[in-house]
């Protein structure tokens, strides 16, 4: 059914392909950037993707002024204005980021500072609060294929004294160029593959049944879940499958614009909660709680979930089941392939199975009932129905 009014903006000019990054210099000086900062961590310099990037702007007008790396699994307030001061002695004038949700992150956190001209990224939290005041250009350069963070206008940044993770929502927060380049995925682990490749794979069903969801997000939900069926097992198999990864980064970009739209629901609330007070990965706490929330949403979205199992099983499967039990097939399909990938790299089932334990439950519940993202899932969720689900995904 069509919104009676909706609105999608996505405005990120997306470079994808093999050598994709050698393009970078030219849409950079179409920005009139010359001296960004490099935004990385240290893991990356050492496996040699910095390197990579370094040959793609050999010879051209693009310089590095300036390095960035300490930037940990999840970024925080502290880091980015540490990257802010850097950023200024150095002079520069721009942003590129290279690595996963927690460096573009901080990127995001540091265009907001510069662009605000503060020295504290704390005031901004919350949504549509920047109107910058100087434009920087910014470049994403992803080495995951899950958060889909270079098409979002989201920033997850983490207080680590309050013990929360702080949202950042603005369309000043997106990128102007994402680059998907199967080169910088080659090197990512298959366990870490898999995970990421399951928190796009929630992105994508979460706004397929938000209830802000419109034509344009479905089309992008839709598209990246079929590539996510299709090409998620074999990256994970095969790391040096370029089409593979290069499919998966595909399909992460359009589930973030996706949500980027539509918003995610009650997993990421929960996720967020078990991230921020267990210290468990964002995929993975993605992975474990997906199917548990899609039975709770069940009673009031089985038609939306009905016509996703056609996405996410393909057209035999859903021409075999009836109607009415396409739904509950397709979180029994869900739940397959999550043992597909536990069995083929050990991706987690199971809260416990990441170090969470049941005393613990009752304040990841009262800090996700009080995330933003629970507002726009379908089905209200109240502190025992989020005890509940984590319960049973204990």
């Amino acid at each position: 059914m069509l919104p009676r009014y909706y609105e999608f903006y996505n405005p990120v000019k997306v470079l994808s392909g093999d050598h994709a990054l050698e393009n970078l210099p030219y849409e950079m000086a179409h920005l009139s950037a010359s001296r960004p900062i490099l935004l990385t961590n240290q893991q990356l310099v050492e496996v040699g993707l910095t390197r990579i990037l370094e040959s793609a702007l050999r010879g051209s007008e693009l310089v590095i002024a300036a390095q960035f790396t300490e930037i940990p699994p999840d970024s925080s307030v502290h880091v980015v204005n540490a990257a802010g001061r850097v950023f200024r002695e150095a002079g520069c004038d721009s942003i590129i980021a290279l690595g996963g949700g927690s460096v573009i992150d901080t990127a995001k956190g540091l265009r907001v500072l510069i662009g605000q001209e503060t020295d504290d990224i704390m005031q901004y939290m919350g949504a549509d609060i920047v109107k910058p005041a100087r434009r920087v250009p910014f470049a994403v350069i992803p080495t995951t294929a899950g958060t889909g963070s270079e098409a979002t206008l989201v920033a997850v940044i983490a207080h680590p004294e309050r013990q929360v993770k702080m949202e950042f929502v603005s369309h000043h927060l997106l990128p102007d160029l994402a680059v998907l380049d199967p080169r910088l995925t080659r090197s990512l682990p298959p366990r870490i593959t898999a995970s990421t490749g399951m928190d796009a794979l929630v992105h994508a069903i979460e706004s397929y049944t938000s209830v802000q969801r419109n034509p344009l997000s479905d089309a992008y939900a839709w598209a990246a879940i079929e590539l996510i069926r299709d090409h998620l097992p074999r990256a994970v198999a095969n790391g040096h499958d370029t089409e593979a990864r290069l499919a998966m980064a595909n399909a992460a970009l359009m589930a973030g614009a996706a949500f980027s739209n539509a918003m995610v629901g009650l997993v990421h609330a929960i996720g967020h909660a078990v991230g921020a007070i267990c210290r468990v990965a964002h995929g993975d706490a993605m992975a474990i709680l997906l199917p548990h929330v899609m039975e709770y949403n069940l009673d009031l979205v089985h038609e939306r979930y009905g016509r996703l199992l056609l996405a996410l099983a393909g057209p035999e499967l859903y021409a075999a089941t009836p109607a009415p039990e396409r739904g509950q097939q397709a979180i029994a399909v869900v739940r397959a392939f999550s043992q597909r990938l536990h069995e083929a790299c050990g991706l987690p089932l199971r809260l416990r199975d990441v170090g969470v334990t049941d005393d613990v439950l009752p304040a990841i519940a009262r800090t996700a009932i009080n995330d933003g993202a629970l507002l726009l899932n379908p089905k209200e969720a109240g502190l025992d129905d989020v005890l509940q689900i984590l319960r049973q995904a204990l």
